[in-house]
């Protein structure tokens, strides 16, 4: 499983022009799946999320966590996140999970986060979307539970 995330000011998700997830301070969060992931790898991944300090504290160091500051979380799949562009220039989404294994697990991952105490808004699973945010930082981290990176 794997994951960008992203420090926001705000962000937001749009489906056939209607805003269907938006959050003020906090985390945009692009989620994959890759076939063969369980649900180990869920709670890894938001662990990690869930618990990552790239908030900065009253000393300027990035030491806070989403949690600590009160943030919220925008959870986006993202099948992409598994593109192979390593032979050739189309990418292959091969190892990517079906999405009848993708869309249970990546509702385990935003499940999970709630029950850390966190809001979490929504794209939609499989839908073409639109997704507009203010990256503070800019601050970018990538995430995988397979711990290749």
């Amino acid at each position: 499983m794997r994951a960008v995330v992203q420090r926001v000011d705000r962000a937001k998700v749009t489906v056939e022009g209607n805003v269907v997830g938006a959050i003020e301070k906090g985390l945009m969060v692009l989620v994959g799946v890759v076939e063969g992931d369980t649900g180990k790898d869920v709670r890894y991944l938001a662990d990690k999320v869930t618990g990552l300090r790239i908030f900065e504290d009253e000393a300027g160091k990035m030491n806070l966590s989403v949690k600590d500051v009160g943030g919220e979380i925008l959870s986006i799949s993202q099948f992409t996140l598994y593109g192979d562009c390593r032979k050739g220039k189309r990418p292959s989404f091969d190892k990517a999970a079906k999405p009848e294994t993708a869309v249970n697990l990546y509702e385990q991952f935003n499940e999970l986060c709630r029950q850390q105490g966190l809001q979490v808004e929504t794209g939609v699973f499989g839908a073409h979307m639109l997704v507009e945010l203010a990256n503070n930082g800019p601050v970018t981290i990538l995430l995988d539970s397979s711990k290749i990176f």
